[in-house]
């Protein structure tokens, strides 16, 4: 039986939403630290293993507020980045979603709108969310694309927010209702 089987937490088309699993922290540790994936991600400071263990490692909070994942891409079976469901309000039922796709070789290849949508899903029908954020940084037309398909709004934008290769760039915030998310799959 394939180990990666026994591990799924949620099933995709291309990819499967897996655990975090720790003994891929060297592979964490990399994706973190890569010049090329770190820029959208404000990883502005080196990362140990020790560091990610750390962030990763489940808490012993009465509350959960966070769930991180990591993506598995079926195609070639491996993981390929992570994924997390974050800064949940259990009281207003609000969330964040966030993703890094690790491999800059499989940008661009629909894998991020297939996240974003399972964990939309899994947001709004298991965890009962009533609106989801994701912040995507101006320069980042991917995931700021990927969003819109994926049925989020553009709700705000923070006006040179955040600092990304020597100069202030603006940060989008989008946003899905429960409610529209709804409509749109009817």
């Amino acid at each position: 039986m394939d180990d990666n089987k026994i591990l799924t937490f949620i099933e995709g088309e291309n990819v499967d939403i897996l655990p975090i699993n720790l003994e891929h922290i060297n592979l964490y540790q990399k994706w973190k630290n890569d010049p090329k994936v770190r820029v959208y991600s404000r990883n502005i400071f080196p990362r140990t293993a020790d560091e990610l263990k750390k962030r990763m490692d489940p808490s012993e909070k009465e509350v959960k507020s966070d769930f991180l994942f990591e993506i598995h891409y079926k195609p070639e079976n491996k993981p390929i980045g992570t994924c997390e469901v974050c800064d949940i309000n259990w009281y207003n039922r609000t969330a964040e979603l966030g993703i890094s796709i690790g491999e800059p070789n499989l940008w661009g290849k629909n894998i991020g709108t297939e996240v974003i949508n399972i964990l939309s899903k899994y947001a709004f029908t298991e965890l009962n969310m009533r609106k989801l954020y994701v912040y995507i940084f101006s320069p980042n037309m991917g995931s700021w694309r990927c969003a819109e398909k994926c049925g989020y709004n553009r709700e705000g934008v923070l006006k040179e927010n955040v600092y990304i290769d020597g100069k202030y760039e603006d940060e989008f915030m989008y946003t899905l209702f429960k409610k529209d998310w709804i409509k749109n799959r009817q």
